[in-house]
């Protein structure tokens, strides 16, 4: 949840900063569109990362051995899906004009997301239907990832949905397909704000 909300809501600041025209100097500058998508999303993906690794320091107060390899792991698929969540909320961003719709529109599609991810329940003792909403939703393939990097095979969960490779797999084309639609959506001209 930390990496989930801090990546998606790090995307606000791309109405922010239209609104206060911060945005429109940026896009007059002499830099493609396309390297101001990626370091806005960059930014808020280590944004993101850094409250995950610190909140992970805290692993063995609870019993879990981290070892510098491991925890190198789990940083990486921490941006990874952070970079992900990132874009997701760029490419969201970028046509909203208000934080308030933005809240809305995210709310609507984040909370089913973490749900729907396993990182609640898992999709052994679910109805099939919700079974198969699991293993179409891209959050249910990084905390397997987590899950599986951080407790090894004791971490299997009945119904997880693939192996740690494949969910990691799975993953970066979550943030692949999510960054090519932020760049995608960063050509389209930007919504004039009404204040």
């Amino acid at each position: 949840m930390v990496v989930l909300f801090t990546s998606i809501f790090s995307a606000m600041s791309v109405i922010e900063d239209r609104r206060e025209g911060f945005l429109q100097s940026v896009l007059a500058a002499p830099v493609s569109r396309a390297s101001i998508v990626l370091g806005k999303v960059l930014g808020g993906a280590t944004q993101a990362v850094i409250p995950g690794f610190l909140f992970l320091l805290m692993g063995p107060a609870v019993g879990l051995s981290l070892s510098p390899s491991k925890l190198a792991a789990l940083t990486a698929i921490l941006f990874l899906i952070s970079f992900a969540l990132t874009s997701l909320g760029f490419a969201i961003a970028w046509w909203m004009d208000s934080v308030q719709g933005f809240h809305a529109i995210m709310n609507l599609v984040l909370i089913p997301m973490w749900l729907l991810s396993g990182a609640l329940f898992p999709a052994s003792g679910a109805a099939p239907w919700v079974q198969l909403v699991m293993q179409l939703n891209p959050l249910t393939y990084a905390v397997s990832a987590l899950r599986r990097a951080l407790l090894g095979q004791s971490g299997f969960v009945g119904g997880d949905v693939a192996s740690l490779s494949v969910s990691i797999e799975v993953t970066a084309l979550f943030g692949l397909v999510a960054m090519t639609a932020a760049l995608m959506e960063c050509r389209r001209p930007t919504v004039k704000s009404a204040g």
